[in-house]
């Protein structure tokens, strides 16, 4: 069984504030005789589900082409966290055994916001977290949360301590409907140059 865990890009989805928002423009159309609908877009790579390119907070890092696509396909698992907001700690995830576990998916209350809703307050990460994750082998964090930092923070330490761990991020998942427990995660990203980041098709498979 598939779960699509992506959210839909429309115009109507809501973005960052002060980001672009998507828009599409006919350049050719069916209906004016020409052989093909043909489109343009404009968005934000950050439109939607999405990963961070570590370009996007550090001068030298990698583009999406350049990212470890090995991260983003495999093992996963989803769990559910009940903060509304603030930081997460290593003590919110103490309980689990994540023995084994590379790719780690954040169900919070955001998923059941619709596409066209900006959460006013949102859980995110911790350097703390990120830390002992990292102990454990964990390669991805995925959250359903626009931002692994604080949607006021200006030096994204979560960020930073990502890339220094050699970590990846997916953040804005849609994970309504999906119950805790271990999947397959593919969310590769476009193969894009000289971008900070990039949407993905983001589906879960069960065995």
């Amino acid at each position: 069984m598939l779960y699509d865990i992506t959210r839909t890009i429309s115009s109507t989805t809501a973005v960052w504030p002060g980001d672009a928002a998507f828009s599409a423009a006919y350049v050719y159309r069916l209906e004016r005789g020409y052989a093909v609908n043909l489109t343009t877009m404009t968005l934000s790579p950050h439109t939607g589900t999405h990963i961070d390119a570590y370009f996007h907070y550090e001068p030298d890092g990698a583009h999406p082409a350049g990212m470890p696509l090995e991260a983003y396909i495999g093992p996963a698992r989803v769990v559910t966290v009940k903060q509304r907001g603030g930081a997460l700690l290593p003590d919110d995830f103490s309980h689990l055994d994540l023995t084994g576990v590379e790719r780690l998916l954040l169900h919070s209350w955001v998923s059941d916001l619709p596409d066209d809703r900006w959460p006013p307050e949102f859980p995110y990460l911790s350097e703390e977290l990120i830390v002992w994750l990292a102990a454990r082998g964990v390669r991805l964090i995925g959250l359903d949360s626009p931002s692994v930092d604080a949607f006021d923070s200006t030096e994204l330490r979560c960020h930073h301590a990502l890339n220094r761990y050699k970590m990846v991020n997916i953040e804005l998942l849609q994970l309504r409907g999906v119950t805790d427990g271990d999947y397959e995660l593919i969310a590769l990203p476009l193969k894009l140059d000289a971008v900070c980041g990039s949407p993905v098709r983001a589906v879960l498979r069960t065995a």
